[in-house]
């Protein structure tokens, strides 16, 4: 039997780390952010669903998509924002389920899914089991501006445009407390797996 764990957080609060980290591991990883860039590469049906209601005003001269001028209208506009997922998710949504089935068939002990809007698009119900990366707002906050290079203002909008990470805290079957240094936070990562049997060590 495969353990299915959704692995989420919020934005800038450390989740591809921690990823990263499971990888490292050889525990297969289906990100979620991956598979979206490939669903709206130059071509694909969402990428053309995009471009009809949107406009050129988010492509580059390439053609390409123009992400940070989507970005724009999205966190800035919740209806936009809304119409973005109904194009996009589906898409990675099928993406994902293909390479799951996949891991699954080769007899993986665990697979975990990397999907940052896990509990607002209700796909904790999808896994088995989930692991938030938490971190304080504060933190978040600097993070996601140095990043990103945001003004205070841009990156709050940015993080109000998800659940808060406290309402995520109490959906969580297991927490990651990010705000220490990385050796902490892998700790809690091994403790998890072997808490849960699935450990590769």
């Amino acid at each position: 039997m495969t353990l299915i764990v959704g692995l989420t957080g919020g934005i800038a609060s450390g989740k591809s780390t921690i990823s990263s980290y499971y990888q490292s591991l050889n525990i297969p990883i289906i990100d979620a952010d991956i598979e979206s860039r490939l669903a709206v590469e130059k071509g694909e049906p969402a990428y053309l669903k995009i471009a009809s209601h949107f406009g050129k005003g988010v492509l580059h001269s390439d053609g390409t998509l123009n992400r940070q001028k989507l970005g724009e209208i999205i966190f800035s506009n919740e209806e936009e924002r809304r119409v973005l997922n109904s194009i996009v998710h589906p898409d990675v949504r099928r993406r994902m389920d293909e390479k799951q089935k996949k891991a699954v068939e080769s007899g993986e002990k665990v697979v975990i899914l990397d999907i940052p809007l896990l509990f607002e698009n209700k796909l904790n119900h999808t896994v088995d089991r989930t692991i938030l990366v938490y971190v304080d707002q504060d933190t978040q906050i600097t993070r996601l501006m140095k990043r990103n290079d945001l003004s205070y203002e841009q990156a709050l909008k940015r993080i109000n445009a998800q659940m808060p990470l406290q309402e995520k805290l109490a959906l969580a079957d297991e927490v990651i407390n990010n705000n220490g240094s990385m050796e902490e936070s892998i700790q809690q990562a091994n403790r998890i797996l072997k808490k849960w049997n699935v450990s590769p060590r």
